[in-house]
């Protein structure tokens, strides 16, 4: 399946979800703990890439209300619409992140939660590449995954049929290192999505620089 088919895909998917995403992961402790961190090394008024971006909750939110520059880019038109209402103080793109041109060493700061588990292992690979090199010299970038080793395998997600593909947690450490930045720490959290039927799932959150 090409990328553009992923992301057509992927889109649809979370234009069906709407705001049921955001208050199924809402309470995410971890997630608030990474945004936590990430403003903590950030000079006031950093430039912020949040990719996969959704309703603006909480992430462009938390950034945008620390006074940072944020820019989200999604797939979904419909959370794109969602953002912009919810988060006014950010700007957000409907967009495929693959196709978007980024400046090499334009942002302070990349946040990818959750946003890759619909690419192909290699488009995986060759997009955290690319945004470590978005991030200047000394840049952090935050990521989160669901970390078991799947490859294009049918998965039901709050009731939508997607087919998705991640790595297994030292696997995924390992390609984000190999992009060029530098892990910090690596957290394994069991959450369960606020959602009728949902159980604990495993989440990776990873704290990275470049150095």
């Amino acid at each position: 399946m090409s990328g553009g088919e992923q992301a057509r895909q992927a889109a649809a998917v979370f234009d069906a979800l709407g705001l049921d995403y955001e208050k199924a992961f809402a309470h995410s402790e971890e997630h608030r703990a990474s945004l936590a961190w990430l403003t903590g090394r950030l000079a006031p008024g950093s430039r912020v890439l949040d990719v996969g971006s959704g309703t603006g909750r909480p992430t462009a939110e938390t950034l945008a209300a620390a006074g940072h520059d944020v820019l989200g880019i999604d797939a979904s038109p419909v959370m794109v619409d969602l953002a912009t209402r919810q988060v006014p103080d950010a700007a957000f793109r409907h967009a495929d992140i693959a196709e978007v041109p980024l400046d090499d060493g334009s942002f302070d700061a990349v946040c990818v939660y959750f946003s890759l588990l619909q690419m192909s292992r290699p488009a995986q690979e060759a997009l955290v590449r690319r945004l470590a090199r978005v991030l200047r010299p000394g840049g952090s970038m935050v990521l989160a995954t669901v970390p078991v080793d799947a490859e294009d395998v049918e998965v039901v997600f709050m009731v939508q049929a997607v087919r998705a593909t991640s790595f297994a947690a030292d696997d995924f450490t390992g390609m984000v290192a190999r992009a060029g930045l530098t892990v910090l720490s690596a957290r394994d959290v069991l959450f369960t999505p606020d959602h009728p039927g949902a159980g604990p799932e495993p989440h990776l959150f990873l704290r990275c620089v470049r150095e």
